[in-house]
């Protein structure tokens, strides 16, 4: 139960990431999450009680807006009046994440992606700068709770990275009450999770006597350290990328492929250079070709960068 309940979940120490150097786009990104109110919720103490924690899923349910568990044999109920209070969470803002501002999700599209082109609402993170695929990494792990594959950003995980960039207020108290009522009605396909959230709050319940407390694993809690790593290991993935798709052009150049490699160099270019110097039915027919044969070598070029042909 541990394990299934903390396995893709963060917690966040903001006095240590705050501080991270030389780096004001991760600061930045933390400052954004520390001020739309969930520095109480992600920065909550990281300790497990696992039987306790067992026992509040196996029988936790909603009723009257109010989440029941028996947990030791004695009922425990947790409103979202006493949800929003222990983690002090904002209860003014917008009511659903899908009456952002239009215009802030246009301006988002571009100051998300990472080679500057407006990205889709929905799209893989490989295209965002490293910080928003953090963010994006934090809100799915331990605010939305999704179950799956990471690689991709939502429309709605899009949407709530816009308004906690643009400082927008939301009634998280609300937004994150509803998720926990939904990890404990089987009817919906939730999954489980705010494990530290749930432990702090049956700490707080009377008569209960939860035993020897378990701390996270180092690498599921975000500070200085872990953070430095991850950027680390996102500008080497980046460089092997470059390094390996610029190897692949190189090629292309001494084999005299010209052809592969004007379609090559169009893929990361906006403007229609080998549809004007191509029979326009030819040229798609090319640009299918090299997409559906070449899937390995079409997802080198998707990477973001300056094309080094000049240095061949």
């Amino acid at each position: 139960m541990e394990s299934s309940l903390i396995a893709n979940a963060l917690q966040v120490n903001f006095d240590s990431v705050l501080g991270f150097p030389d780096n004001d786009g991760i600061v930045n990104m933390f400052k954004a999450l520390e001020s739309t109110g969930l520095r109480g919720f992600l920065g909550c103490p990281s300790v497990l009680y696992e039987q306790a924690l067992e026992q509040f899923f196996d029988t936790a349910f909603d009723r009257e807006n109010e989440v029941v568990s028996a947990v030791q044999g004695k009922f425990v109920g947790i409103s979202e009046e006493q949800f929003s209070g222990v983690f002090e969470l904002p209860m003014i803002g917008l009511t659903d994440v899908a009456d952002v501002p239009k215009d802030l999700v246009y301006h988002a599209r571009s100051i998300f992606s990472k080679s500057g082109e407006p990205v889709k609402t929905s799209c893989k993170k490989r295209k965002m700068k490293y910080e928003f695929h953090l963010l994006n990494d934090i809100l799915e792990k331990s605010v939305t709770v999704k179950a799956g594959s990471f690689d991709a950003v939502t429309h709605e995980q899009f949407l709530l990275m816009t308004t906690i960039h643009f400082g927008l207020k939301i009634i998280w108290s609300k937004f994150l009450f509803d998720i926990l009522k939904e990890m404990v009605t089987k009817s919906f396909m939730q999954a489980k999770g705010f494990a530290a959230q749930v432990c702090v709050l049956l700490k707080r319940a009377p008569n209960l006597t939860l035993g020897e407390a378990k701390t996270f694993p180092p690498q599921k809690i975000l500070n200085m350290k872990t953070v430095g790593t991850y950027v680390a290991k996102n500008k080497i993935s980046v460089l092997t990328r470059m390094s390996q798709r610029n190897q692949f052009l190189r090629r292309l150049q001494q084999r005299g492929d010209q052809l592969l490699l004007l379609l090559s160099l169009q893929l990361r270019r906006s403007e229609p250079l080998w549809g004007e110097l191509l029979p326009q039915k030819r040229s798609w027919r090319w640009f299918q070709w090299f997409k559906i044969l070449n899937p390995y070598l079409w997802s080198l070029l998707q990477l973001s960068g300056p094309v080094l042909i000049n240095k061949y």
